[in-house]
């Protein structure tokens, strides 16, 4: 995945854009259209769809980049306009209930350390077979979507605790909670696939592209 230009950088392509230089927004979006599109994908569970929720979240935030403000990170910005797209559509397709991101009745609760070895300490040589990576793609998919969420933005597109907090509109702690409950949860399904796998010295993070 291409580097995310520079604070100043992306300061002044939005300033140029804002400006007239319109053809500079594909610049500006393309370092995170695999996050918008990781997102969009944790909602709607259907690449269809996914692309849909994307290229309209990309669309909204072009027609209010004027809105922007430019002390924040736009990625956060951005991944909390296809998040509320979304929601959005989900609501209009259905009545399903969409859990809040603002609530978590347990979210109070001490966080217990994790008893399981690190779910991402499995072997490279196990990560390079095809049917362990559906798994564990799988498995983060089945994740509840509060949990999902704040695990693909921090473990996956690796956005810092406050950057992850801004973008899901939710407090730190609630982050740290949230992935910690998330991993727990990775751990458990991943144990006999734990187990079955030899140790090795090569580790490495899920090729999820």
């Amino acid at each position: 995945m291409q580097p995310p230009p520079t604070r100043q950088s992306e300061t002044e392509i939005i300033t140029a854009i804002l400006a007239g230089e319109t053809q500079l927004y594909h610049e500006l979006i393309r370092p995170h259209e695999r996050t918008v599109y990781m997102m969009a994908l944790s909602f709607m569970k259907n690449e269809a769809e996914a692309e849909d929720v994307a290229q309209e979240a990309f669309l909204k935030a072009f027609r209010a980049l004027s809105t922007f403000r430019l002390e924040s990170q736009f990625s956060t910005w951005l991944i909390s306009i296809t998040l509320n797209e979304a929601r959005s559509r989900l609501r209009k397709q259905s009545n399903v209930r969409i859990q809040s991101l603002d609530e978590d009745p347990d979210e109070d609760r001490p966080i217990s350390p994790a008893l399981l070895r690190d779910w991402r300490e499995i072997p490279s040589e196990a990560l390079e077979r095809m049917e362990v990576r559906t798994i564990l793609q799988q498995a983060v998919s089945a994740l509840p979507e509060i949990y999902r969420q704040v695990f693909l933005l921090r473990d996956v597109e690796e956005l810092n605790v406050s950057e992850t907090a801004e973008a899901l509109q939710i407090s730190v702690p609630a982050v740290k909670v949230r992935l910690h409950r998330a991993r727990l949860m990775l751990q458990k399904q991943l144990t006999p696939l734990l187990k079955a796998t030899q140790p090795a010295q090569k580790r490495r993070w899920i090729p999820w592209s």
